[in-house]
């Protein structure tokens, strides 16, 4: 039976979503591994998503909170809003109360990626703030490391993640998008979480 491994996101502008889909090939790089790519419900309007020149939302379907004890194991991606996760995502959080007290998640692992307007924006602060949220459901995270290689060493040229996690810079105005290496970080990222996944199902 394979491992199931969910890939649930919120994005606004579209960075998110081309981060997961780096991270789904990771996933889908180890045997026996299988990827789902989900976003969670947008919780603004749409008179405000048009004020922020928000594109249309993309095809995957939206999670029902409730059916996250059916997968074997995560990656959630979400930009920051002022060094913590966006609402969205603290939003479908929020509603995963009942699996929290039946233990349905304990013992899965989980990792995280994100985005951030500048360098200076909360890449780290963001996916430390959010592993409360794993803690709380006795899930267990596994950071992307270093596992990367020399990308994520490289300073000479502007990039987003950490060893907390995959990241990427999208610019104060949303134009920038997701470098070679950062989707190289988050394809790593996959591969390692769908790694650990196996061995714990084993």
């Amino acid at each position: 039976m394979a491992v199931k491994v969910w890939i649930i996101f919120y994005s606004t502008y579209g960075h998110i979503k081309t981060m997961a889909e780096a991270v789904k090939k990771g996933v889908e790089s180890v045997e026996s591994v299988e990827a789902t790519i989900y976003q969670v419900a947008e919780t603004l309007p749409e008179d405000i998503l048009a004020k922020l020149h928000a594109p249309p939302k993309s095809d995957y379907p939206i999670i029902d909170p409730h059916s996250l004890a059916e997968a074997d194991g995560f990656v959630f991606g979400f930009p920051t809003r002022f060094g913590m996760m966006a609402a969205q995502m603290k939003a479908f959080f929020d509603a995963t109360g009942g699996l929290w007290q039946k233990g349905a998640l304990h013992g899965k692992p989980a990792s995280l990626f994100t985005s951030t307007a500048t360098q200076g924006g909360g890449q780290e602060t963001t996916l430390m703030t959010a592993v409360t949220q794993l803690a709380h459901h006795g899930m267990i995270f596994v950071p992307g490391g270093y596992a990367a290689g020399p990308g994520i060493f490289d300073v000479n040229v502007a990039r987003g993640g950490s060893p907390w996690g995959a990241g990427t810079l999208a610019g104060v105005d949303g134009s920038r998008q997701p470098s070679e290496i950062e989707l190289q970080l988050a394809e790593v990222l996959g591969k390692n979480l769908a790694g650990v996944a196996k061995k714990l199902k084993a």
